[in-house]
């Protein structure tokens, strides 16, 4: 089968499509013949050469992709939730990657994807899982509370700002100006363009801050603290950018609490929750573009702008 590969790190030219074996799947995996999967800033990041984080588990080669959508081509001996046939999307094993005709992973980490195309599906489970651990399991939101999401445009955002619309809360979202009307129609009841407007002169008694940006900034979660009440929860994707004492002492000062999205993820289940949602038409998935899996580097090009609206999508193969 073939498979985007890295075999040094670098910019996007370092990908390519190579030969590669099929895998087998293990007793708990199941082998998901890939129709699309998506580009994550954690892609780049990979392959540039990782980050703190992330540096100590890199060993070349390395494919790379978080996540994707497809259909089983096979299930493992103790897997009972799947069949040959099932369209299902979610994330790959630990730095495994997606980028690939087919793939063998945990079948925990998979679900039946919604009913919406492979290309609208394989962008959601990554941001999904980031965005569902945030506003649901860690913000526990609830109807009426007023939830800030800055960078609610990109992949995590568009999803968290509907995550939290969808619990009945009331939802500003930041964004650039171009960005305010495609907020809007996603659900955001207020729209602060980040260029001209300072949200922590303008916004107040906030329950939940959902931090989605990709840009990592002190600045911006020390303002934060500015807007939320008494008792609120800041949330943040920057799993590596831990935070700092002078942060969490502002936040005790307001019996505020902070937390990291991206741990102890029951992916089946989230997954499961999310269709749902799509299904009964509450979400929808945002795909700025879909490249084919040749024009990867030009994916990748795009996304490092950290200007995507939604999510890009590399289309492995066509949907029959």
């Amino acid at each position: 089968m073939k498979a985007i590969r890295i075999d040094e790190f670098g910019g996007p030219e370092v990908m390519k499509i190579v030969e590669v074996d099929r895998p087998v799947p293990a007793a708990e995996e199941i082998l998901v013949k890939v129709y699309a999967a998506s580009v994550n800033p954690a892609d780049y990041i990979v392959r540039q050469g990782g980050n703190d984080f992330l540096k100590p588990f890199l060993k070349l080669p390395l494919g790379l992709g978080l996540d994707a959508a497809g259909v089983v081509e096979e299930v493992g001996g103790n897997v009972n939730e799947f069949k040959k046939g099932d369209r299902v999307y979610g994330v790959s094993n630990f730095l495994d990657g997606c980028y690939k005709e087919y793939l063998a992973a945990k079948a925990n980490q998979f679900a039946l994807m919604p009913h919406i195309s492979f290309n609208e599906a394989g962008s959601l489970p990554a941001c999904g899982r980031m965005a569902w651990n945030g506003m649901i399991d860690l913000a526990k939101v609830k109807p009426g509370q007023r939830v800030l999401v800055h960078g609610a445009a990109g992949g995590i955002g568009s999803l968290a700002l509907q995550f939290a619309k969808a619990c009945g809360a009331y939802v500003i979202g930041t964004a650039s100006a171009h960005n305010v009307n495609f907020l809007k129609q996603l659900g955001a009841n207020e729209v602060v363009d980040y260029n001209t407007q300072k949200f922590e002169e303008i916004l107040s008694d906030i329950d939940v801050v959902f931090n989605a940006t990709p840009v990592r900034d002190e600045t911006l979660r020390l303002k934060s603290v500015i807007v939320l009440k008494e008792g609120g929860i800041f949330v943040c994707t920057h799993v590596a950018a831990p935070f700092s004492e002078g942060f969490k002492e502002l936040l005790a000062k307001k019996s505020a609490t902070a937390a990291m999205s991206g741990s102890g993820i029951d992916h089946h289940q989230c997954l499961t929750e999310i269709a749902k949602l799509i299904d009964a038409g509450k979400v929808k998935a945002v795909v700025s573009k879909v490249y084919p899996w040749e024009q990867a580097a030009n994916a990748h090009r795009d996304c490092e702008t950290k200007h995507v609206r939604g999510k890009i999508v590399l289309e492995i193969r066509k949907e029959d």
